[in-house]
């Protein structure tokens, strides 16, 4: 190990939270147990040529049978929270109709499992992991969709709405209409370059209507949490600022405006061929932008962009960003993106933000003494750590990832977690990182009110 000194963070705000996330379809496994239906990602995976080396989340870290010695790894973390995601064909295994009770069953064991050891539970109720019946009748295109999820979120929220601290509707929206609506390398891995704004606005929407459901059944807050990504134009050059607008539209406004501002933020209509009025209902805004009580941010870089060459289908091309330290996935580690991209959002949006939580950020390392990522973490903290200095409010961090997972179309070969896994025994080693984090989540904050109103 190197005998460098570790990093150590300033002090952060009373009970701010440090924890730790992870998502259904890349640590649970069993498929095919207890009643849980196909997904996109099933589908998707199991499609020759669709994920590296032909991988599969069939068993992934076989979580659903490990849950509870995970929720004691957890707890040695000193982890405030565990932000984890509930896989939709789970509860309901088309999509619609009544509850699969051993879905919930489930569920109910790991609230009660993370409140028996100290630990907010934070619940996403969608991380790409769609019914494949509601696909097979036309997905986020078909606005019948939207209507789906907020029937699924009350199932949930009347069965756990009880004792999660958080909810979240959907993750990253952005990512799954772009890499599994537009560019196809995500499931449902469709290409669809001339009308993608239903797919948008039916995520929105779905959202809009899990926050009426979740206010039925549940008094804990309501956010969404989006992959957020400051942009670089390429040079000064007119036509790459030009693509640069657009490209920040698509990533960074156009799930933020309508929920923050109620409305679409200019060029919104570059997606669609259509009549807008024929996708955008009377009342839809009304529904997408009703209050959320904390924004959840996902954060890994900036993205430089540039004018497209002639011909290309999408009107902006992004090129690599050169400079930096660069991830076992090849991306560039850009700490002060972070606090550029938090007084950013604080800039655009003034008193419509509310407080933010950082839901995901991370670096693929794989070695057991990872130090790249120690560093990797405690950039991005003191980069947070700065933003709350500027004014900005972020009440809670959660890592990407508590363990080794599927990561989705790389399948095992990209390694996020603070815990190694051993795919073929399943065994869990926690990583030099583990270590470093547990004193971070012991130290850095004091948390007087763990089960208090995370964001409050």
């Amino acid at each position: 190990m190197s005998d460098q000194p570790l990093p150590d963070l300033p002090p952060f705000p009373p009970g701010f939270r440090f924890g730790v996330s992870t998502a259904a379809y890349q640590i649970e496994g069993a498929v095919a147990e207890d009643g849980r239906g196909p997904s996109i990602w099933d589908t998707f995976a199991h499609t020759p040529g669709r994920i590296r080396d032909g991988h599969t989340g069939d068993i992934a870290c076989d979580h659903y049978h490990r849950w509870e010695s995970d929720l004691d790894l957890i707890a040695r973390l000193g982890a405030g929270a565990y932000r984890f995601s509930i896989a939709w064909p789970r509860i309901q295994p088309t999509g619609s109709g009544p509850a699969n009770q051993a879905g919930l069953d489930f569920y109910d064991r790991l609230v009660d499992g993370l409140a028996a050891r100290g630990i907010d539970q934070v619940v996403t109720l969608f991380h790409w992991d769609l019914p494949q019946a509601l696909q097979d009748e036309g997905g986020w295109a078909n606005r019948d969709t939207a209507m789906r999820f907020g029937e699924y979120a009350e199932l949930v929220g009347e069965r756990l709405g009880d004792r999660v601290k958080l909810w979240i509707t959907l993750n990253e929206p952005y990512i799954h209409f772009a890499l599994g609506h537009v560019q196809g390398i995500h499931a449902p891995g469709l290409t669809m370059l001339t009308d993608q704004l239903p797919v948008v606005h039916h995520l929105l929407l779905g959202h809009g209507l899990a926050v009426s459901a979740l206010r039925r059944t549940s008094s804990a807050p309501v956010t969404l949490a989006n992959n957020h990504s400051p942009v670089w134009p390429a040079s000064d050059s007119e036509e790459d600022r030009t693509a640069a607008i657009i490209y920040d539209m698509v990533q960074n406004h156009l799930f933020a405006d309508p929920v923050l501002l109620g409305e679409y933020p200019p060029g919104y209509e570059l997606l669609t061929t259509a009549d807008v009025d024929s996708i955008i209902m009377e009342g839809d805004l009304e529904v997408i932008s009703q209050p959320i009580q904390a924004l959840g941010v996902n954060y890994y870089n900036p993205s430089r962009i540039a004018a497209p060459p002639e011909g290309d289908p999408l009107p902006f091309v992004r090129l690599p960003i050169d400079g930096y330290p660069m991830t076992a996935f090849d991306w560039p580690v850009v700490p002060d993106g972070l606090r550029e991209l938090l007084v950013g959002l604080k800039d655009r949006y003034g008193d419509k933000l509310p407080p933010i939580w950082i839901t995901e950020s991370g670096c693929s390392w794989p070695d057991l003494d990872d130090r790249f990522r120690i560093d990797y973490i405690a950039g991005d903290l003191r980069a947070v750590h700065s933003a709350i200095q500027a004014g900005v409010a972020v009440h809670g961090y959660c890592t990407w990832s508590l363990m080794d997972n599927f990561e989705w179309a790389e399948g095992f070969h990209q390694r996020f977690g603070l815990v190694h896994v051993d795919f073929d025994t399943q065994a869990r080693t926690p990583r030099r990182s583990f270590e470093w984090y547990r004193q971070i989540c012991t130290t850095a904050a004091p948390r007087p009110d763990l089960q208090g109103d995370p964001t409050g």
